[in-house]
């Protein structure tokens, strides 16, 4: 079985060129043109063994919101498409991650029911410039945009932290090693780990 997808998508706003591999080791080249976003991306897909390829862009002259958004709407689509009937999957994944100060904690559920559940981001956050470009708001819309295209229940608590840098990453690192968890394919699941027999 080939979990792998390979996905393009072209507004007014950005274009976006995407491939990836869930039963990769981790190798990725990433420009989406929002240099802090190709830092995370990076993260992600390390910490996931996601084999991760984007090429992105977009109106960053207005802001980075637009490539950010779209890049993470595309990513979801794909994840979606490469887990393909979910049979054989785990399911469920769940992290702890720190970054010096920080520590934040992932949930996910590859449940074919998109939730978004955030929170614990110091007050302020959200309106930090990370790099310079790249608004602390952005982590959540990432997580939302992705979650709701890729079909996931998604729990993120940032538990402590300090520096915008350091919490952000935390933050994509649990979703990555939650959500390696959660793709793997566990030798012990006879089809789909559902009750209901889809998800």
């Amino acid at each position: 079985m080939t979990r792998t997808a390979s996905l393009s998508r072209s507004t007014s706003e950005s274009t976006v060129e995407l491939q990836l591999d869930l039963d990769g080791t981790g190798r990725s080249s990433i420009d989406t043109s929002v240099p802090f976003y190709d830092h995370m991306l990076t993260a992600f897909a390390k910490h996931s063994l996601t084999d991760l390829t984007v090429r992105a862009s977009g109106d960053t002259d207005i802001d980075a919101h637009h490539t950010v958004e779209d890049v993470a709407i595309v990513l979801g689509q794909a994840i979606r498409q490469a887990l393909g009937d979910k049979a054989g999957i785990s399911r469920y994944g769940d992290a702890l991650v720190p970054l010096d100060e920080a520590l934040a904690q992932a949930v996910v559920d590859i449940s074919g029911r998109p939730y978004l559940v955030h929170s614990g981001e110091p007050a302020g956050f959200e309106h930090h410039l990370i790099g310079g470009h790249f608004t602390g708001s952005l982590v959540r819309h990432t997580f939302e945009a992705l979650s709701f295209q890729a079909g996931l229940t998604v729990h993120v608590r940032v538990l402590g932290g300090r520096d915008p840098h350091h919490i952000a990453e935390a933050e994509y690192k649990a979703f990555a090693r939650a959500f390696r968890q959660a793709k793997s394919l566990d030798p012990l699941v006879e089809g789909v780990p559902s009750t209901k027999g889809a998800l």
